[in-house]
């Protein structure tokens, strides 16, 4: 691939690519486009770009208290619509990535957000954070480590025991 090159995305969206090097992107949004499929409650990605970013409002507090509770800490960053206006391409549904400015984390989830099915509920997870606290982050006192696996593991538990709070 190439830069303005216009691919078709597993859910038909157009995607005009900007930055060979946010091929990571491109990946994940086909992997929720096939997840989704299935029609699950909730989808929980991780990838390498800031804080924990949901399509549902009402998850924020939990997801900061799963993360407390299993020493995995993470913080919910903004997921609003007027981040789609900035990436609007010419030719293609969207733009792969902003072509200019700071903050495209916030640009890439709402990206991501696409390919997420209707209805469902979405948790998307930085990892990259594993490595800027001495020792790293979490339980594990390592730079190298699963960030991540506990507080998936305990986010998902905590949903499941609020007994439909995941499908409201």
């Amino acid at each position: 691939m190439k830069c303005n090159d216009v691919i078709t995305a597993l859910n038909g969206t157009t995607i005009e690519l900007i930055n060979t090097d946010a091929e990571g992107r491109m990946v994940l949004a086909d992997t929720l486009a096939l997840a989704s499929r299935e029609k699950p409650v909730a989808i929980l990605d991780y990838a390498t770009l800031a804080g924990a970013m949901t399509n549902r409002r009402d998850w924020i507090e939990p997801i900061i208290q799963a993360g407390e509770q299993c020493g995995e800490r993470v913080w919910p960053m903004p997921y609003e619509d007027d981040y789609d206006e900035d990436p609007e391409s010419q030719v293609a549904d969207t733009l792969q990535c902003r072509t200019q400015g700071v903050g495209d984390h916030l640009y890439a989830a709402r990206f991501l957000g696409r390919f997420v099915g209707e209805g469902i509920g979405w948790v998307h997870v930085d990892m990259a954070s594993s490595g800027t606290h001495k020792g790293g982050p979490a339980q594990i006192p390592t730079d190298v480590q699963g960030f991540g696996v506990r507080f998936g593991v305990e986010w998902f538990s905590t949903m499941v025991t609020a007994k439909g709070d995941a499908t409201s």
